[in-house]
């Protein structure tokens, strides 16, 4: 059953207004209901995922194993609850604001990445056609591919709109219609002939609202999306059921419309206006310092949307003197994006990721970053800051030596010819040095990889008949798993005494197919091949899955989530990737042991359903990466 099928079924059989708070642990979703009779537990015993529900201590409990914040997620969706579990939340608010912003932008990039590589391909082969004579910039076949490659740049706002809406859990369609908003005609025209007609705002009650340029823009729809998501939800719950559909999106749309484009638009403009300003001022006092800071942070100008703020300075710069010392930092920051990109091509193992990383780190080449940055070089973060310091110092390098360029175009390789210096060779090695700066700084500090998907290995310390010969590995297209079949062994995460899993103190553990082992040092190792797919706050338990598939949840003692992450330190994070014998959790057992807790490590295979059968091997004593359990496939 799907993680979606299985919330919808858990909701069902508790009944979505019989739900008063809903939170999970390590294994388990919790709820605190109105009526306990109204709670089908035999239809929630039987459903595929469950291991087990049950009313514990006035709370119903159903366990589900190593996927159990997955399917709190899906739940939580399905009943927009307020009440997220302290725990998860208390992580979440560990990161810094910074980390928190970034990896929000880039989650909702995720989803238009594919369209963006495209777009951005299709911009890149025109390029190369228009400049090699190849295409006429007047035909039809032009326009049509011109049409193609700006679809999603000119709209950008509709599709982030989509995607940030579904970050924020708020109505998909109202965020459409916020950027709708930004690109109706009377703003998107109006902007166009500011110039001609000197009219710059329109009057909302006195209020000014701005006329500006939205078509590439990011920053205003995601943050006006991100605020709607407060007010729609804060609208929907004071409005009665039978007036929702007439009320709730009139009065959304009634605030957030003008506060969009009074507010949230312009603020792009008003801090481009003062970062022309800034850059201007850099450049008069040092050039070289000025091309450095602004080609170390014109990325952050990209993000932001307001690096077109510098269009007007090229422009007149150009105009007045025939060439502008300011562009050169757009060429070496773009490709200096390139090359950082390129770097985590190389350094990429997932197929598909590979493949789209090097689509990007191409499109880059000639001048559209969206792809490399948005994709991977701000998603990794390391690629990212790499790439601003190359751009910065190739920047500063071209102005040393006098580099300038005399058109505006597209900053790529392809408008190299339009770029002057002392001597043209300088210009040569400044991209040069962005390029290679950036890829070997990637190279040499790496990437945190999150593999999309598992492959096939061997498990534990070997296999009975021929499971690792018949396993094979998971497509990249469809990251669908192939489980091997005859038998395998796993081997056991920890050092310690066995114990038979029937025979714990925990009638739900001892329900389970595993073993448990009572640790005689302290230490949870991996016991395979593969990532950890879930860790919990506490670091009391960790969720594994071998490259193989099988899913495995260590539970160090019992209840001993209540002491909130005490006594216990993890080595891993969620979704990284493990070797057999690293070493993933520590704790201090006697310590646990004299609180009070039961030290006891129920290991279980939580996927049992996908098998025939798990039966534990092990006797006595088991030692790390001895076998422990074997399981027919």
């Amino acid at each position: 059953m799907k993680t979606e099928e299985l919330a919808k079924e858990i909701i069902a059989n508790i009944g979505q207004d019989n739900i008063t708070y809903a939170t999970h642990c390590a294994t388990r979703l919790r709820f605190n209901v109105k009526d306990e009779s109204q709670v089908n537990l035999k239809a929630l015993d039987r459903l595929e995922g469950v291991l087990r529900a049950q009313f514990n201590s006035g709370q119903l409990q159903i366990i589900i194993g190593a996927k159990v914040k997955s399917v709190f997620d899906a739940v939580s969706e399905k009943l927009d609850l307020e009440n997220q579990d302290i725990e998860v939340k208390a992580v979440q608010q560990k990161k810094n604001v910074i980390s928190r912003v970034v990896e929000t932008v880039a989650g909702i990039f995720g989803p238009v990445i594919p369209v963006l590589i495209g777009c951005g391909m299709v911009k890149s082969v025109l390029a190369i056609l228009t400049t090699m004579n190849l295409l006429e910039t007047t035909s039809g076949a032009y326009q049509t591919f011109s049409l193609i490659s700006d679809l999603i740049f000119y709209f950008f706002p509709f599709f982030l709109a989509v995607s940030a809406a579904k970050k924020f859990k708020t109505n998909e369609y109202l965020a459409v219609a916020l950027a709708g908003a930004f690109m109706y005609p009377t703003i998107m025209e109006g902007a166009v002939k500011v110039a001609e007609t000197g009219v710059t705002s329109l009057s909302f009650f006195g209020l000014p609202l701005l006329l500006v340029n939205y078509k590439s823009t990011i920053i205003p729809i995601i943050i006006s999306v991100w605020v709607m998501s407060y007010v729609y939800r804060f609208v929907n719950k004071r409005i009665p059921d039978m007036f929702k559909i007439l009320f709730v999106p009139m009065i959304v749309l009634f605030i957030m419309v003008p506060l969009g484009l009074i507010v949230f638009g312009p603020l792009g403009t008003y801090f481009g206006s003062g970062v022309a300003q800034i850059v201007t001022y850099l450049y008069t006092v040092n050039g070289v310092i000025g091309a450095f800071l602004f080609g170390t942070f014109r990325p952050l100008l990209i993000i932001f949307g307001m690096h077109y703020a510098i269009t007007p300075i090229n422009s007149q710069l150009i105009a007045e003197y025939g060439y502008s010392v300011i562009s050169p930092a757009n060429l070496t920051g773009n490709l200096a994006q390139a090359g950082a990109c390129i770097g985590v091509f190389l350094l990429l193992k997932h197929k598909a990721s590979k493949s789209s990383a090097l689509s990007s780190g191409v499109t880059a080449m000639f001048g559209i970053t969206e792809p490399a940055i948005f994709g991977f070089n701000l998603k990794y973060k390391r690629p990212f800051i790499c790439a601003m310091l190359a751009g910065g110092i190739g920047a500063a390098y071209i102005n040393f030596w006098g580099g300038g360029a005399t058109a505006l175009i597209l900053p790529g390789i392809l408008a190299l010819p339009t770029y002057i210096a002392d001597s043209y060779i300088h210009i040569i090695i400044g991209v040069a040095i962005s390029i290679t700066l950036a890829l070997v700084a990637v190279l040499i500090w790496g990437i945190e990889e999150e593999i999309p998907a598992p492959v096939t290995a061997s498990v534990g310390n070997g296999t009975d008949g021929s499971a690792a010969a018949n396993a094979s590995a998971a497509t990249s297209e469809s990251h669908a798993l192939t489980r091997p079949t005859g038998t395998m062994i796993v081997g056991s995460p920890i050092n310690g005494i066995v114990k038979n899993i029937t025979e714990i103190d925990d009638p739900i553990f001892a329900l389970g197919s595993g073993a448990a082992v009572e640790s005689i040092d302290g230490k949870v190792y991996a016991p395979f091949d593969g990532k950890v797919v879930s860790l919990f706050p506490t670091k009391h338990a960790i969720g594994l899955m071998s490259n193989e598939g099988v899913e495995m949840l260590v539970h160090v003692g019992i209840n001993t989530v209540k002491l909130k992450g005490k006594h216990f330190t993890a080595y891993v994070q969620q979704d990284q990737v493990i070797k057999q014998g690293d070493l993933l959790i520590e704790y201090d057992h006697e310590a646990i042991r004299a609180a009070g807790f039961d030290t006891v490590v129920p290991i279980i295979i939580s996927n049992t359903f996908e098998y025939q059968s798990v039966e534990q091997i092990a006797e006595d004593r088991v030692v790390q990466n001895e076998a422990l359990l074997r399981i027919h496939a």
